[in-house]
């Protein structure tokens, strides 16, 4: 007998899940998806064309109405679920019908994040999101000029795009001093804000609206700093919600999206997330390619195949923004992130910018001219290094170089997984000759079309026999540095060495380490100190952190620096109540070297976080946390994440800066331990629900600290 198999969700990555289904197991299920919006399987990416005209919705349909019934498939199309029992596996609709399970994905997608603006409410202000909010916005641009987007991120670009193509004006509101601040740097920005204006646009750049103004309907937008902007149509572009109130009244455990483990489980046996409502370590990803990777992990899952588990993906766009080609990877800036090199091309106008840590390739841009994005992809995802990427110098064809340089395993199109390899044997094995021909045949470019360019060049090269292989070199291994002259063991094997012995004072951890000098010198002998230091105040035995351990080294401390402006009340949380319990559970503790925290309004406030150690910042999504940044010298911190309410944002800091007290070396700077340790990592670690919260369990267990002479 099948298994009964219910989908809720009939986006791209629960339909992906499906089709992978389909081709391990064909037999194995009975499958019913459910639909909220009226419509077959689209490319949701593909909006933004549609509302350009570029394209039809049947175009943007990636799986038709046949489509279904042809794989035994029973859909509720424009049918909501309003609950499921958990006890009984059973998913009950909103048109009655109820329908048992075996196994069940959640692939509820995500709506658009409305920020919490006086005003948002009013008729007139809406999402660009789905089919429904495109026709919305054809349908007002019939009676209405003045139009603003409040985002100047991607989604915010191509729905400005799109009202151009309406014949409406396209003001662009954006908080950051340049636009896809998350993505681009300042140079690749500003060529594309130029190349935007000359086609129309209009940008308000670091504006941040606090009113949507008019009566009934809106009819303009206040900014923070008393400047107005009329408007008759207000898009909203500035993120997205994942869709979990369906698992929430389940019981299922859920944060920011619903919690999921490497292999995509959720807290309830049977049940399973994927896409945009799944929380994986911490991270719940909005990019087409790592949800259609968490699509195949789980498909092999539910079909019992044994498979690697989903581990996480480097967030990376490669994308046509408003007819200009886009490609962004890694991390781009911050602090520790060096610049390995830049190119500009003004007469082609193209930019290309890797970013590198200790030589190895962490980052990278291209502007005008992506050829180059599975190459730099690949560098980025294992960390190649920076100096063995060759620059390509703006030949004739850029584009055959690349394509010709690539090894037959190199993925060509991230989104669904196809390979060099797969599309040359599609052209000389399968006999497929076209472009269109590959994509049907291999589905290589058919979801976000940022990788058509290339697909098109290597279609063309592999009819004529000249798209050949590269290939790619091991790294070299880094050379080991000693603590000092007493020793031959780096800062790791000291910390290892120390933490495995049973020594109670640094004498005793001396003599067993056969060390050169008995008592060690001035580098060695505070680091020995911390390290006994942290060994012992883990253990519940241990009452006081006295100059027995210690000796002459004392505590560093916390110092903290905060933005008086939250505690007149400014729409978020105060900040005096944060404050206070960070000091509380930070007292007393040592650290590798002493920290600066900081609490703030904002990125931009007094406090300035982004060069402190640690620090919280108030946004509209709630509080942002940011570690690793620096006075001297002067780097930028890094977003570790962003939390919906101040407590959240409380325990993130504070289990990250236990994360630091356990796994950095003494006298090691919070930026260098994030840049060794790697932010991805981190992040994930600090995101992982068991491990943050036996983070915070080893600091409650701490005594009281007990000041000795």
């Amino acid at each position: 007998m099948r298994e009964r198999l219910v989908v809720i969700g009939n986006g791209m990555a629960g339909i992906k899940c499906v089709e992978e289904v389909l081709k391990l197991a064909p037999e194995r299920f009975d499958i019913t998806i459910f639909g909220a919006e009226p419509h077959p399987n689209y490319n949701r990416i593909m909006l933004s064309k549609m509302l350009q005209g570029d394209v039809a919705f049947d175009d943007i349909v990636l799986n038709d109405w046949a489509w279904y019934p042809e794989h035994g498939i029973k859909l509720h199309a424009g049918v909501r679920v309003d609950r499921i029992d958990t006890a009984s596996r059973v998913v009950v609709a909103a048109d009655g019908s109820k329908v048992p399970y075996d196994v069940l994905v959640l692939a509820t997608g995500s709506s658009a994040f409305i920020p919490p603006i006086s005003g948002a409410d009013k008729e007139g202000v809406m999402a660009f999101r789905t089919m429904e909010d495109c026709e919305a916005l054809i349908q007002s641009a019939g009676s209405y000029r003045k139009a603003a987007v409040i985002g100047g991120g991607l989604l915010g670009l191509e729905a400005a795009r799109g009202l151009l193509h309406l014949g409406m004006e396209a003001q662009v509101i954006h908080n950051a001093p340049y636009l896809m601040n998350r993505q681009l740097d300042p140079t690749a920005a500003g060529l594309l804000q130029t190349e935007l204006e000359r086609r129309g646009m209009v940008f308000h750049l670091s504006k941040n609206t606090v009113k949507i103004t008019g009566r009934k309907r809106a009819n303009g937008l206040r900014f923070a700093d008393g400047s107005t902007l009329d408007a008759d149509v207000i898009i909203m572009a500035v993120g997205i919600q994942p869709n979990i109130e369906l698992a929430k009244e389940c019981g299922l455990r859920t944060n920011r999206a619903i919690v999921v483990d490497d292999y995509l489980a959720a807290s309830i046996p049977g049940i399973y997330a994927v896409g945009e409502c799944a929380e994986h370590r911490g991270i719940a990803y909005g990019l087409v390619a790592p949800l259609f990777e968490q699509a195949r992990v789980l498909a092999n899952v539910l079909c019992n195949r044994e498979t690697a588990p989903y581990t996480g993906s480097i967030p990376y766009s490669q994308l046509k923004v408003a007819g200009v080609d886009v490609f962004s990877a890694g991390e781009i800036g911050g602090r520790g992130i060096i610049t390995a090199f830049q190119q500009y091309d003004g007469i082609r106008k193209t930019y290309k910018k890797v970013t590198m840590v200790n030589g190895r390739t962490v980052g990278a841009i291209l502007y005008g001219d992506t050829s180059e994005a599975p190459t730099l992809l690949k560098a980025v995802q294992f960390g190649e290094e920076a100096a063995k990427l060759a620059v390509s110098e703006g030949g004739e064809n850029p584009m055959e170089t690349a394509v010709m340089a690539m090894a037959e395993q190199e993925t060509v199109c991230a989104c669904n997984a196809v390979t060099k390899l797969t599309i040359l044997q599609a052209v000389t094995r399968d006999g497929h000759k076209t472009e269109e021909e590959v994509r049907k045949h291999t589905k290589a470019s058919s979801s976000c079309g940022g990788c058509r360019p290339m697909v098109q060049v290597l279609v063309k090269l592999a009819a004529s026999g000249k798209a050949v292989a590269g290939t790619t070199e091991e790294p070299a291994a880094a050379e080991k540095v000693p603590v000092c002259g007493c020793t031959s063991l780096d800062p790791a094997e000291l910390k290892q060495a120390v933490n495995s012995l049973s020594a109670s004072t640094p004498g005793e951890a001396f003599a067993l380490l056969g060390w050169r000098q008995k008592e060690g010198c001035e580098v060695c002998r505070p680091a020995v100190h911390y390290y006994l230091g942290m060994q012992k105040s883990s253990e519940k035995a241990f009452k006081p952190r006295s100059s027995a351990i210690y000796g002459s080294t004392k505590p560093s401390m916390v110092t903290f620096i905060h933005d008086g402006a939250l505690e007149q009340g400014s729409g978020a949380e105060s900040c005096t109540g944060l404050v206070a319990e960070l000091k509380l559970r930070w007292n007393g503790l040592s650290f590798p070297v002493p920290i600066t925290a900081a609490v703030a309004a904002g990125t931009a406030s007094p406090a300035a976080v982004l060069i402190r150690d640690i620090g919280l910042a108030a946004c509209p999504a709630g509080w942002e946390v940011y570690a690793g940044g620096s006075g001297r010298p002067v780097r930028e911190a890094q977003l570790i994440g962003v939390s919906e309410t101040a407590e959240e944002a409380a325990n993130l800091a504070i289990a990250c800066l236990q994360l630091y007290r356990k796994e950095a070396w003494y006298d090691e700077t919070l930026w260098k331990w994030l840049e060794r340790a790697g932010l991805l990592s981190v992040r994930e670690t600090l995101y992982d629900p068991a491990v943050q919260q036996s983070l915070l369990a080893e600091l409650r267990e701490l005594p009281q600290p007990v000041e000795t002479a």
